[in-house]
């Protein structure tokens, strides 16, 4: 097991970092949106593990490479290393959609991928996501808890889960403001007998 410590997964662009319809190509087009890095560290120093998924089609469209996206990575997570704050892991799905594989959000395999590794429980975890297709992927995975934030897609993400019928268990400013309920969840079950 995990050394009791709960898992938070994290959706990144529009969520981390600033997103773009021309995707995130380069570390220079790496932007992180104001707080997001501090929210990441506040976790991190609270105890929480922070996984990463993240739907990186534009490899296999053949956009950009593994090595800019390796890149980016080292660059996120040197921004929130400089805040005090850690990322476990990353997993990413390189598939563009018409490629049907399970590990795309909102299928469940980058999550199912994650729990084995690491022996999580996925319905004791969080998911933080921008879009349907996050908090889709938290339900489809058995994520305990799944909060949308309004960065990036959010707003958009509104409707098309108000026509799927799929509630976040919380609608997030940010991801600073997530970060603040899921602690406000956890004080209250170590209070619960």
């Amino acid at each position: 097991m995990v050394s009791q410590k709960l898992t938070i997964f994290l959706d990144r662009d529009g969520v981390i970092n600033v997103d773009s319809p021309l995707y995130i190509k380069t570390p220079r087009e790496f932007r992180f949106i104001s707080g997001s890095a501090e929210a990441v560290a506040l976790l991190s120093q609270k105890g929480f593990h922070i996984i990463v998924i993240t739907n990186q089609s534009m490899i296999n469209r053949g956009i950009s490479n593994r090595e800019n996206l390796d890149a980016i990575f080292a660059t996120m997570k040197a921004g929130i290393r400089e805040k005090g704050g850690e990322i476990r892991d990353i997993f990413y799905c390189p598939h563009a959609p018409e490629e049907g594989c399970s590990c795309r959000k909102p299928g469940p395999g980058l999550i199912d991928l994650a729990c084995k590794k690491y022996a999580i429980d996925p319905q004791a975890s969080f998911m933080v996501g921008d879009s349907a297709k996050d908090m889709e992927c938290a339900h489809n995975a058995g994520v305990g808890k799944a909060v949308l934030v309004l960065t990036g897609n959010g707003r958009k993400a509104l409707k098309s889960l108000e026509a799927k019928q799929i509630k976040p268990d919380f609608i997030a400013l940010d991801l600073m403001d997530a970060a603040r309920w899921i602690l406000q969840q956890q004080q209250g079950s170590l209070k619960e007998p």
